[in-house]
């Protein structure tokens, strides 16, 4: 959500910022704005709508300046429009702020300052901050960095913060809670973010703000500081990211681009770490805690979105394979009940920005409370992965489309090498099957690769179901969550409705929808449950609904009951869901597509969700 983009250096920042803004379009937004110092005054633009709306209404205005900084907004307090769009401009016209977050006592601190003589030209929560933080130093006498350290601890809610003042035109005040931040160091320059993206051409060099932290950026000096006005050292980290990885590379969507590169990300992902010859799994992170989650009395899974649905996967796969109870919470409402958290208990964050906001404050929670906290997330530096005591990167690369696609399978072939390792490890595992699985998990890029080979009649289905109303997808097993997940995908891709279930849970209510317009979409691969299933399509087609399934190839009793399916490789139930998603993910991709809709950025959402 929001995206952030700041400059102070020897360059015009306008452009900077820009392209910036253009490389954080994919978290999701409604409006941007841009403002920069001249050294004669502040130039605050800003509109409802995308970046390039932006760019053609400055067109002839006064865009000279070496610091600016630029947001896209994501609305939460007050309608998209012009006068909600950040920037905002404190009442005197002097300060500037862009914000990422929700301010939740905003109402109060609006009242003290309406009390005062203030008003708003505003419906935001951030506009109140800004007056605050002004309020502060007119009657404080003090400057903006004190001023902004006083106000921030008075303020209950999520935040990154960048700040300029009409009278300094080379410092950039930021600060954050909840929300990511990252400074690029450059020579007699610094870049700002809300993550590597926009600066990624300038430097690699880079530090990640942690929470209650406040910079003060200069063009030549990076001031680090707490919010108890202690100096802290910046940690320096190096990108391992190229801008390649950020951009389409000759597909029409980033969407497109990421479920292709799937079988070089799940591949990435299992590089160096599984050795199916030796019989090995290398996790350095998991073996360090490997005692404890083997003794641990349960596993509790806390995600969002498709995250959830790679804990339910992975709820499985550790219940089988490790014999260690398992729960999968909704981060969401995990963090708003009062869950019996025991000492010991293993608390595994699923998350592929490592920001979501109700994971990352699930874990804090669960921390404190003497859990051990493992994250499976993509993006390195990120706050679940400081946060966690141990856990593993997917190395899915950048995610840039709003749907995650190649972070799920990503996800997947991680949790399935931890379960397999703690397996093993704990003896719950028969010698054979774990080398069988080893062998199998191995095979997962080649089997995905062939599935996208073999892909081209999905295109011709999107367009034949691309009119429905609504969409039944139904699996059992290993195969409920890919089910759920292909009807997420068509919700957020194509705007159909479309509801997943366990394939036995159909007669107990959703079997009513079923008529001669309802496609429904089985996951029948080959596994335990398979003549089950077969027999739920049975009785969905003696009720003239139009089946489509995943199958396995060669499964031609299966593709006799349907009305359209698509192939995958034959594979072990356990990582059969990393290829009987990969269908879905296209099936949606093109309904999407035929529906002439922006995929990489659907309506209403975000990539990173690091608001509640």
């Amino acid at each position: 959500m929001c995206g952030i983009v700041g400059y102070t250096g020897h360059r015009e920042a306008y452009p900077i910022i820009i392209k910036g803004l253009k490389r954080l379009e994919y978290r999701g937004y409604d409006s941007t704005g841009v403002a920069l110092n001249n050294g004669s005054g502040l130039n605050v633009y800003k509109k409802k709508g995308k970046v390039a709306e932006l760019e053609e209404a400055v067109i002839g205005k006064d865009l000279h300046a070496h610091i600016g900084i630029g947001h896209t907004r994501w609305a939460t307090h007050g309608e998209p429009s012009d006068r909600n769009a950040h920037p905002h401009q404190s009442a005197s016209g002097k300060l500037a702020m862009i914000h990422n977050g929700i301010i939740e006592n905003y109402t109060q601190l609006k009242k003290e300052l309406i009390s005062k003589g203030y008003y708003f030209e505003s419906d935001t929560d951030t506009e109140v901050l800004l007056n605050f933080i002004e309020e502060i130093r007119k009657n404080n006498q003090c400057d903006l960095e004190e001023a902004v350290r006083i106000a921030l601890k008075r303020v209950t809610g999520a935040y990154v913060i960048l700040l300029i003042d009409e009278d300094d035109p080379a410092t950039i005040i930021a600060a954050r809670k909840g929300s990511p931040l990252v400074i690029g160091i450059g020579k007699g320059e610094h870049f700002l973010g809300s993550d590597a993206s926009p600066m990624l051409e300038y430097t690699k060099e880079v530090v990640y703000v942690n929470d209650y932290e406040l910079a003060i950026v200069k063009p030549d000096e990076l001031i680090l500081k707490n919010l108890g006005n202690e100096k802290l050292t910046p940690y320096v980290q190096k990108l391992d990211l190229e801008l390649a990885a950020i951009e389409k590379g000759g597909y029409e969507h980033f969407m497109l681009k990421e479920i292709v590169e799937q079988p070089q990300t799940i591949y990435d992902c299992l590089r160096g770490r599984l050795d199916p010859i030796e019989g090995t799994i290398t996790m350095s992170g998991i073996q360090q805690y490997a005692e404890q989650i083997m003794n641990a009395n349960r596993i509790v899974i806390v995600a969002c979105g498709t995250s959830w649905h790679a804990g339910l996967v992975a709820e499985y796969i550790f219940e089988e394979l490790c014999r260690i109870n398992v729960e999968v919470e909704y981060a969401s409402e995990f963090r708003y009940r009062n869950p019996v958290i025991n000492k010991g208990d293993v608390i595994l964050a699923i998350s592929q920005s490592g920001e979501t906001a109700d994971t990352l404050v699930a874990i804090e929670n669960a921390k404190s409370k003497g859990a051990i906290l493992l994250g499976v997330v993509n993006v390195v530096g990120s706050s679940i992965a400081r946060t966690s005591h141990a856990g593993a990167y997917t190395h899915a690369g950048p995610e840039i489309g709003v749907a995650s696609t190649k972070a799920f399978t990503a996800q997947l072939a991680v949790l399935t090498m931890i379960a397999l390792k703690i397996g093993y490890l704990k003896g719950s595992i028969p010698q054979e099957r774990y080398m069988n699985l080893l062998n199998e998990l191995q095979q997962v890029p080649e089997k995905v690769a062939w599935i996208l080979k073999h892909s081209a009649p999905i295109k011709a289905m999107a367009e034949k179901y691309k009119d429905a109303r609504d969409f039944l997808y139904l699996g059992r097993g290993y195969n409920f969550p890919v089910a759920l997940e292909g009807a997420l995908k068509l919700k957020e891709i194509s705007y159909i409705h479309a509801e997943g279930y366990p394939a036995a849970e159909m007669k107990h209510g959703p079997i009513a929808l079923v008529d001669d317009q309802l496609p429904v979409v089985f996951v029948a691969t080959r596994d335990a449950y398979h003549e089950k299933v077969m027999s739920n399509m049975q009785e969905i087609k003696a009720r003239k609904g139009k089946l489509i399934a995943v199958i396995t190839e060669g499964d031609t009793a299966t593709a006799e009951l349907c009305d359209d399916y698509i192939e995958v490789p034959e594979a072990d139930e356990i990582v059969a869901p990393m290829l009987s998603v990969v269908p879905l993910q296209l099936l949606a991709y093109y309904i999407g597509v035929a529906k002439e809709l922006d995929v990489d950025k659907p309506r209403n959402l975000a990539k990173s969700v690091t608001v509640e």
